[in-house]
């Protein structure tokens, strides 16, 4: 089929590299030259892993174009049109929609992947009606469920699909566009649009809720001299809960993950509902990334002016080059105010952190982990990348000045950390004798 996809965000590039993948003839409008000379020039768009190399592939295939660039022609197949615009672009999505179905004479299939309001998709639909059109026209809610960091895999290979469709011709239709990647178990879960939108939502508020309840527990381990490790494993076998997102830590970021959860909140309020737990969640994430800093005041009781910090990790999570609301972002603030000078190191998010903070005193960027730890007087682990799990401690402790790591992500085991000469200060863990 010729399907055309609208946006620029990591949703609208998975969604038509995988489509052209297996066979679809795409057209991706970015709406941003930069972009579409990026994507020219083979350069990566987005830093999600082997995205930029499914792209590249694809393109040069011919069947991932820009507008402008020749496609085959199919004038008997439905025209479909996948929307996947940031949730500020509701109106430009309106107004997209509302222009697509007046240029288009035949069936019509719209699938809205953006988070806008819940009732969204039943607007669109609404565009896209014409009293003398006997074709079929229908809009589809196809929540954006794409986590950053395994995106392609959770587009390929996904744990579920939640489809919003009122009608079989578009239920039908979906589910031929993504039969590739829905052979081996039936994983698309129908419902109505109201309900697919909704529920894209209530999933992340879930996730937030179990998360912020892991960090709220492991601050009262810290006071309780219980070891969350135990506890989080404890919880985790029980089969009404499960191990998923019963990791605390030092606060999640995310530029989709944090604005879900506040879209959640606000539609709640604005329905007159409200949320005290959902406020809340979100209080005690904001109050969980100060959480290193205040047990680093702790510990040096309250002198850190000119004391020098490594922190390792900027992104708001491993695999991702982002770091919106990420925990360094604040972390970074208040060490700076304290008169700290800042060591960071990050594989993939410097970038962006250069881009957030500029050249100012106080705050060096570091290529290699082990220079961003020289003369440190603590190390503080912000963003779990697999290459900080296992770091060689001896060449470490003879670069810091201060044998000390805080560890916001509860990656080191503290028994072992402590038998390698290491202070070891974790978020709800207690150091036991091996």
């Amino acid at each position: 089929m010729n399907l055309d996809i609208y946006g620029q965000g990591l949703c609208a590039l998975v969604t038509a590299a995988c489509m052209a993948s297996t066979g679809h003839n795409v057209t991706l409008h970015l709406n941003s030259q930069a972009l579409e000379r990026a994507l020219n020039d083979g350069e990566a768009i987005d830093r999600e892993p082997g995205l930029a190399l499914l792209i590249q592939e694809q393109r040069r295939s011919g069947r991932l174009v820009l507008p402008g660039e020749s496609v085959s022609a199919n004038t008997h197949s439905p025209r479909v049109i996948f929307v996947a615009l940031p949730p500020d672009q509701q109106n430009d999505a309106m107004t997209l929609v509302q222009a697509i179905a007046e240029q288009t004479v035949g069936a019509l299939l719209v699938v809205n992947q953006s988070t806008f309001p819940v009732g969204t998709t039943a607007q669109l639909h609404g565009l896209i009606q014409h009293p003398s059109n006997d074709w079929p026209r229908e809009v589809v809610a196809l929540p954006d469920l794409l986590q950053e960091g395994a995106a392609l895999k959770g587009f390929t290979r996904p744990n579920q699909v939640l489809l919003g469709a009122e009608s079989p011709w578009a239920e039908r239709l979906i589910r031929e566009l993504l039969r590739p990647f829905n052979r081996r178990e039936d994983r698309i879960r129908v419902m109505g649009t109201r309900e697919a939108e909704f529920t894209k939502l209530a999933i992340t508020g879930m996730l937030a809720t179990r998360l912020s309840f892991m960090n709220d527990m492991a601050n009262l381990a810290d006071s309780l001299n219980v070891d969350i490790e135990s506890v989080r494993q404890g919880m985790g076998g029980d089969r009404r809960i499960g191990h998923e997102y019963l990791y605390p830590g030092c606060g999640f970021g995310g530029r989709n993950f944090s604005r879900d959860v506040m879209n959640l909140v606000s539609t709640l309020e604005d329905k007159g509902v409200g949320s005290t737990l959902l406020a809340q969640v979100l209080d005690i994430n904001e109050q969980q990334k100060e959480v290193l800093f205040r047990k680093l005041w702790q510990f040096y009781n309250a002198d850190l002016k000119g004391r020098t910090v490594a922190l390792w990790g900027a992104a708001f999570k491993p695999g991702s080059s982002r770091i919106d609301n990420a925990p360094s972002i604040r972390l970074i603030e208040a060490l700076i105010a304290q008169g700290c000078h800042v060591q960071v190191h990050d594989p993939e998010a410097l970038p962006a952190l250069q881009d957030e903070f500029g050249v100012q005193e106080g705050l060096t960027y570091h290529e290699d982990p082990y220079n961003a730890a020289i003369d440190a007087d603590a190390l503080l682990i912000v963003t779990e990348w697999k290459a900080y799990w296992s770091p060689d401690f001896t060449r470490l402790k003879t670069a810091m000045r201060q044998a000390v790591i805080f560890d916001g992500r509860n990656i080191y085991d503290p028994a072992f950390v402590a038998d390698q000469g290491f202070v070891y200060c974790g978020v709800g863990r207690q150091v036991r004798e091996l």
